[in-house]
């Protein structure tokens, strides 16, 4: 399908990896949980969202962090979660059959602790019913100490190349923002195989209780998402399409949309599709509001198709 070709019954229809979504909206892993219950909420429709990103999953079940794992920021959330799933073998074969196939575009979030981890459960999903395979890089690498394979370029490479291997799938590989130079991790990625890049993760940070003067949160640190992190996703995104576009690889934008003239930023940054996640806890039915406007701004622009948008920015 060429990216650039438009359904003018459809304004929002967006080519993102091959995949015909009928939204550049899409919902982020970890806050719909599996999509079972989201595309069940009353109102709901299967062209809200382009696609459904599943919550993080290991090859073995996980409990996660002890408590507090999630704590309200002025401008956004920290949670330190920890990975909590039932393993793959439960998402697939106890989850994924109750899924609505057709309803949308359903795509697998992989983490490992080890390399070998990423690409046994990404073969795993490679014989099942989602759409594509996101690989959440920021994982802790267990044989080097904790230290986080997204934030190096060639451990980053390496995982994604292991996963390449064993799917047929498009593979998104997910990156962080907690590091030095995300443009060349973007760029180890697609050499390695990454059919699209996800940008950004959340970025690293803290609550104290200044009473007990401990860390709000369990683990001490967390991922920060929501508006705070707005104007780092937007260079991120900026950044990383200078060296993807070449490529012709397509970036998922997110990191604190809340609104359709935030999605319309990152769209002009750069990125084909958008992520909505932190803003669904406070309105899940955000993104029927978003598709709403957006197509009023087309309309008002005289913008035929959303792709007319992507990488527009004028410098």
């Amino acid at each position: 399908m060429d990216k650039n070709k438009t359904n003018p019954t459809r304004p929002l229809q967006t080519n993102f990896c091959n995949l015909s979504l009928s939204s550049p909206t899409i919902l982020l892993s970890g806050c719909v949980g599996f999509g079972e219950e989201y595309t069940r909420i009353d109102g709901f429709s299967n062209t809200d969202v382009g696609g459904v990103v599943l919550k993080g999953t290991t090859l073995e079940p996980r409990l996660g962090n002890k408590n507090h794992r999630v704590y309200e920021t002025p401008m956004g959330m920290l949670n330190a979660i920890g990975l909590q799933n039932p393993g793959c073998e439960h998402v697939i074969d106890k989850i994924l059959p109750n899924l609505i196939a057709n309803e949308t575009h359903f795509i697998a979030n992989v983490c490992g602790s080890t390399i070998d981890d990423y690409g046994a459960v990404t073969e795993k999903f490679d014989d099942s019913m989602v759409s594509a395979i996101e690989i959440n890089i920021s994982c802790p690498n267990i044989k080097e100490g904790g230290v986080s394979f997204g934030n190096y370029p060639e451990m980053s490479a390496k995982v994604i190349n292991a996963c390449r291997k064993r799917t047929s799938k498009p593979i998104i590989a997910k990156l962080s923002p907690n590091q030095t130079d995300i443009k060349e991790n973007a760029r180890q990625c697609i050499e390695a195989g990454a059919d699209a890049l996800s940008v950004i993760n959340t970025v690293m940070g803290m609550a104290i209780d200044t009473e007990t003067r401990e860390p709000i949160i369990a683990n001490v640190q967390g991922g920060l998402s929501g508006p705070a992190i707005k104007p780092i996703a937007l260079l991120k995104v900026k950044q990383v399409y200078e060296v993807a576009e070449p490529h012709g690889i397509p970036i998922l934008g997110q990191g604190g949309i809340t609104n359709s003239n935030d999605v319309l930023e990152f769209l002009i940054a750069g990125a084909t599709t958008v992520g909505i996640g932190t803003a669904l806890f406070y309105d899940p039915m955000i993104c029927k509001k978003i598709n709403e406007e957006l197509i009023s701004y087309m309309a008002k622009h005289n913008i035929q198709s959303v792709h007319e948008i992507v990488g527009s920015l004028k410098t």
